[in-house]
This record gives structure tokens, C-alpha cells and sequence, in this order.
């Protein structure tokens, strides 16, 4: 009730800003409601950017699809946030997956947004029409994006007024029922401006299960989503802007069969300064209350076997970066950050007959402390970059407790706390060939602590069980990649990126028996590969397009050497998206998006194929008066199956054949 409160106040104040505003003359906009600025030597690793009108035209609406058309970002599994369980959405780039945990960092304004206690991505709580743009950053080493960013970091930075209008927002309607429904206003208020939003997602869903597997207990995806948010960014010196945001979800959703419910909530809370004068100074400090819930229903039994009816969990952090004036040559960061996961799980058992088989709790807290320093040096047609940081991590107060149906006391452990320094580096350089062409490249290291669902909470796809393991070690990186980035022509683009990256002790579900796994770290996985991307235009028309191609092994000696150069888990060797545009007025948008990610194994032994899929999205918007526009939406053309999971034969797709209509306003 106090996490609430605490997000409903400011919730209130500006939405009652808000509506007080709207009858006022607008002034002009005069903070920006970003961070710092991007520093010369940011394009040294490699990055992506996606604009507005890149992200509003998604056949989903869906920031996981938005993100999915840079080749070699990926979820654990194909499914999207609507017909997923929660705890599978952790992201990755490189092909460094292996599990549903998140090695690659995402980043709200500046804040976290992995869960505190199972590192996914609550993607559904992130609408796209809030956004302003998404800039992916693949490989790149923890730097001064925090521990988290192992295979990279994704920024995304929300939309102000000037982007997003006064009023904006959108009602879409599929052909089986669901809907999409979103709103914002967005008034100045002031030396700055205000953003509140909201959306709502509901639906059947389709059904997961091929028709020729499915039983009486089969169900539909049903989802049922809303989120909200809100911003207020005031300037409140000549160079100095605060702003406040919270975020407030709640998802829940059926996969498989009936009773197969899971649910995730959260509420967020931030605060950040950003001062612009001779010294930039960048400080963030937020907390993060969230919830999941899991029910599992047998396979054979249909009954339900496992309720992990409470995941609560906490995240609290904070980042301090300064830039102080040493000159036009420079850019010199300095700066702290700190993150700290607590969470415990609360789970209860049934046999097949219903009758009550005990239960299970664990839990744990987790944290780093880091101190970072990098500096950008500009030598004419040179920048050279490089950094440092030091990050003391923590795994504490880790216990686990087993109770049989009885209340007796099956199991009483404690596990020892572990605490150490990790020290990580960056550096890379960029060149201004002339003609168009700019060469980079670029080392790294980085690291990752297991998080909390790693260490101390086991889960069950049936048929399978996969154990967790509270002495796991955490991830090393090392990588390096060479570059080339080429504007051909005022209407032309193309992008090259070799790279080499492994991941020492990388935590994998390692294959026991056949209904066993446990999260081991194995000796190494390495991904080396080639990423390019492209973007032409002529005219109102625009063709832009993203490859990846990687080859992904895993390093293994001892009890694992059985995995010895298989591929990981997950993990495609092939990678691609196209899309081309016609944006003939304002307001007017047609695109059609081209997709392909290649064959993927469901675990670990190179077993359990999920066979290559390819598909075609289209998107459509015409105006209809002022801002008002038509809105037409088809996901899976071409009704391809999207092998999602396959246990043995039992499979799961992703998304059929889906048709949207609606109407937007204001974008």
C-alpha cells in the first residue's frame, strides 16, 4: 500500500498539472528532459540507433519487436511479452543466450529496468508510442553502464512534448477480439513539461499448441495488461533540470493449459539531475517494488503441481557521473554506481490427486558498488577512447527452507556470503578516413553476478525440471571488434562489424538426465561473427536492413565436456531483418517488414530443433483529418510457424496471422 501511495502522489500532482495546463497559452520547451549528451567516441562501439518513426510502426506495437529488427538482439525464446511466461524475456546480443536471464543491460532514462530478482525485461510495461528513440550497443563491456552490461546496453530515452504533442494516442482492434488501447498528454508546465500516460492490452490470445497436440485442457494466451507512467522535468537553475518518473504495471498471462497463469507487477520510483554547465553532472537515484507469480500445470496430469504464488523482490540503485571542464579535447567521466537485488520466493507443491506436497522459500540479496573513469581525446580526424572501472560485488544472506505437507522441516540451509572486487576496462578509437568512411575499433571486459532466480529458484517446463544453484560464479567477458562505417551517399549507408567475444563461466541449464537440468557455469562460450547493417533512400521511399551472423560455441571440459563445441542453447546462427518504407506526407506510413532467425536448439545437447522462421509484417497509416490518422496492422503475413519450445515433440509457436485496424492521434 506505501509502494502505492508513494507512486500515486506524484502520479496525481501531474496529472492535476496536466489538466491545468491544457487551458493555458504553451510556452516554449527549454530543458529536454534527456541526460548528458552523447560523448565523440560513443559510435567506437558499434551502436544502433532507432528513431521515432522506426519504433510507431511496429505490427505489434511492442518494444521487444522494435528491438528485434537490430540483428543479434534476442530473447531467450521467439514469443513476445503477450504469449511468453515473464521470467523468459531476458535479452542478450552476440549470441551470448544460454538461459532466460538478460546479459545485455536496458536502460529507462538512465534507469535499470531488469527485474530486481529474475533479470527479464518487463517488456509490456514499456509502451513504444512513450519513446523518443533506442540506441543498442553491442559488446561494448560494463564501462559506465553498470554491471549488468555483459553483451551490451540498450538506451532508451522517452518522448517529451515536442515529440509527442499535447494529446496523443491510439485504439487498435484484432480480428479474434483484442485490443490496444493507449493515451497521453504531454503539456508544458513552466520552465519544463509534463508526460502522463497509460495503455491497456487485453485479449484471448491464440493457441500456442499445434491443433493435432492439443487437449481439453489446452487454453488460448489470454493477456491482460496495463501500465502507467508519469514525468515531470523542471528546470530549477539556468543549467540545472530535475526529473521525476513512475511507473506503475501489472501483466498477467496463460500459456499452454488451463490454470498455467503467471503475473508480474511492479512499481518504479526515479529521480535525476542533469546539469549542462562547465561541469556536466548526471545523478540518478530510483527504486523498484516488484512481484511474479507461476502456476504450473502438469503435462500428463493436468493438474496443478506447483504454485509459486509470491516473488516479491526490491531494487534499489543509483549512478553519479561528472564531467568536469579539462578542455575541448577531452571528455573525462568520472563516477559511481550502485545496484542492490533482494528478493524471496514463497512456492507450494501438489501431487497429481490436488493434496498438498509441502513447500519451499529462498532468497537472497545481491550488490555491486562501482567506480568508473573513461576519457574521450579528440586528435583531429582521431578519437581516441578508454576506461576503467572497479566494482566490489556482494552475494548475501542466501538461504533456502523445505517443508514437507506435514509442516515438518525437510531442508535448512544458509549459504555463505561472498563478497570481492572485479575490475573491468574499455577502449577503442574511431578514424575519419575521408569519402564518407569512418574506421573504429574497440577491446573490453566485463562481468555479471548470477542473479537471484539463478541462484536460488528451480522451475519446470515439463517435462523438465531445471534446478538452481546457489554457488554459482559470475560471468567474465573479454571481446574486441573492428569496424567500418560508410555513408555513400547523401540517401546511402552501410555499416560493417567483425567481432570476437567469450564469456568465461557463462551459466547455463546444463542437461542431467532427461526430466533434469541445473544452472552450471561452464568453462566458456564464445561468439565470434559479423554484423552489418545498411539504410537507402530515395525519395519517400527508404530500404534499411540488419544481418548477423555468428558462430557460437560453448567451451566445456570435465562433467560438461559432453557439450564441447555445441552451440548454446537458444542461441541462431543466422540472423536478419529488412524493412521498406513509403512516407509520401505527414502522417502517412506504409511498411513492410521482413524477418528471419535461423534454427535454434531448445537446450543444451543440440537437441530438440526449433526449425528457421521467416516472417512478413506490414503496417499502414493514413490521415484522416488534422491528426487524426487510420491505423492498419498485420503480424505473420504469411501465417509461418514460429517454433517456440520444443520438449521432445511437444512444441509451442509464437504468433499466427494477426490483423489490427484502429485509428492514432497525434503521431
Amino acid at each position: 500500500m506505501n509502494r502505492r501511495l508513494l507512486w500515486a502522489a506524484p502520479a496525481a500532482m501531474l496529472a492535476g498539472g496536466a489538466v491545468s495546463a491544457m487551458a493555458q497559452e504553451t510556452a516554449s520547451i527549454i530543458v529536454t528532459g534527456t541526460g548528458l549528451p552523447d560523448t565523440p567516441a560513443t559510435p567506437a562501439y558499434g551502436t544502433v540507433t532507432i528513431g521515432r518513426e522506426a519504433i510507431s510502426r511496429s505490427a505489434s506495437g511492442r518494444l521487444e519487436d522494435v528491438l528485434s529488427n537490430v540483428a543479434g538482439f534476442q530473447q531467450f525464446r521467439r514469443s513476445d511479452s503477450r504469449s511468453s511466461n515473464p521470467s523468459a524475456q531476458g535479452i542478450t546480443l552476440r549470441a551470448l543466450g544460454g538461459n532466460a536471464s538478460s546479459r545485455a543491460q536496458l536502460l529507462l532514462d538512465g534507469v535499470p529496468m531488469a527485474d530486481p530478482f529474475f533479470g527479464y525485461i518487463p517488456f509490456s510495461a514499456i509502451a513504444p508510442e512513450r519513446l523518443a528513440r533506442a540506441r543498442v550497443t553491442r559488446g561494448g563491456g560494463s564501462g559506465p553502464f553498470g554491471a549488468g552490461a555483459l553483451a551490451g546496453t540498450v538506451e532508451l530515452d522517452s518522448a517529451g512534448p515536442e515529440t509527442l504533442g499535447l494529446l496523443s494516442g491510439e485504439a487498435l482492434v484484432d480480428h479474434r477480439g483484442e485490443t490496444a488501447l493507449s493515451a497521453t498528454v504531454a503539456p508544458e508546465l513552466g520552465d519544463g513539461f509534463a508526460v502522463v500516460s497509460g495503455r491497456w492490452d487485453r485479449g484471448q490470445g491464440f493457441f500456442t499448441t499445434p491443433a493435432d497436440q492439443r487437449v481439453p485442457a489446452t487454453a488460448r494466451a489470454a493477456f491482460d495488461s496495463w501500465s502507467a507512467s508519469a514525468r515531470l522535468v523542471q528546470r530549477v537553475a539556468p543549467d540545472l533540470e530535475v526529473q521525476l518518473r513512475g511507473l506503475a504495471f501489472d501483466d498477467h498471462r496463460t500459456l499452454r493449459f488451463a490454470g498455467a497463469d503467471s503475473s508480474s507487477r511492479g512499481e518504479d520510483l526515479s529521480v535525476r539531475l542533469v546539469g549542462r554547465g562547465p561541469w556536466q553532472v548526471d545523478a540518478l537515484a530510483y527504486a523498484q517494488w516488484r512481484n511474479f507469480t507461476n502456476r504450473v500445470i502438469s503435462a500428463t496430469s493436468y493438474a496443478l503441481t506447483l504454485d509459486q504464488r509470491d516473488t516479491p523482490s526490491t531494487g534499489l540503485g543509483g549512478k553519479l557521473e561528472v564531467r568536469p571542464p579539462v578542455g575541448a579535447a577531452h571528455v573525462l567521466r568520472l563516477g559511481a554506481d550502485y545496484r542492490r537485488s533482494a528478493g524471496d520466493l514463497v512456492e507450494d507443491r501438489y501431487l497429481a490427486s490436488g493434496a498438498a506436497n509441502g513447500s519451499r522459500s529462498a532468497g537472497g540479496v545481491n550488490s555491486t558498488l562501482g567506480l568508473f573513469v573513461e576519457d574521450d581525446w579528440q586528435l583531429g580526424a582521431v578519437v581516441l577512447t578508454g576506461g576503467v572501472r572497479a566494482d566490489r560485488w556482494s552475494i548475501r544472506d542466501g538461504y533456502q527452507r523445505n517443508l514437507a505437507a506435514s509442516g515438518a522441516l525437510l531442508l535448512d540451509e544458509a549459504y555463505a556470503d561472498r563478497a570481492d572486487w572485479a575490475v573491468n576496462w574499455r577502449a577503442g578509437a574511431t578514424f575519419d578516413a575521408g569519402a564518407g568512411v569512418q574506421l573504429r575499433a574497440a577491446a573490453y571486459s566485463g562481468f555479471r553476478l548470477p542473479n537471484l532466480n539463478e541462484l536460488y529458484r528451480p522451475f519446470v517446463v515439463f517435462p523438465v525440471t531445471t534446478n538452481a544453484n546457489p554457488l554459482l560464479r559470475n560471468e567474465r567477458l573479454t571481446g574486441f571488434e573492428a569496424g567500418m562505417d560508410w555513408q555513400v551517399a547523401s540517401a546511402a549507408r552501410l555499416s560493417l562489424t567483425a567481432f570476437d567475444n567469450r564469456i568465461r563461466g557463462a551459466i547455463a541449464n546444463v542437461t542431467l538426465t532427461q526430466s533434469v537440468r541445473e544452472r552450471q557455469n561452464l568453462d566458456a562460450v564464445r561468439a565470434r561473427g559479423l554484423e552489418l547493417a545498411g539504410e537507402v533512400t530515395h525519395g519517400a521511399l527508404a530500404l534499411e536492413g540488419t544481418l548477423a551472423l555468428t558462430d557460437a560455441e560453448v567451451e566445456a571440459d570435465g562433467a560438461a565436456a559432453a557439450l564441447d563445441g555445441f552451440r548454446p542453447a537458444q542461441v541462431p546462427a543466422r540472423a536478419g531483418s529488412a524493412t521498406l518504407s513509403w512516407n509520401p506526407a505527414e502522417r502517412t506510413r506504409l511498411a513492410a517488414t521482413l524477418r528471419h532467425v535461423g534454427r535454434q536448439f531448445e537446450g543444451d545437447r543440440e537437441d530438440d530443433a526449433l526449425r528457421a522462421a521467416t516472417t512478413v509484417d506490414l503496417f499502414a497509416q493514413v490521415p484522416v483529418h488534422g491528426a487524426l490518422t487510420l491505423v492498419g496492422r498485420i503480424e505473420n503475413l504469411l501465417d509461418a510457424d514460429i517454433v517456440t519450445r520444443n520438449g521432445g515433440g511437444s512444441i509451442d509457436l509464437g504468433v499466427p496471422f494477426t490483423a489490427w485496424a484502429g485509428v492514432r492521434y497525434g503521431f
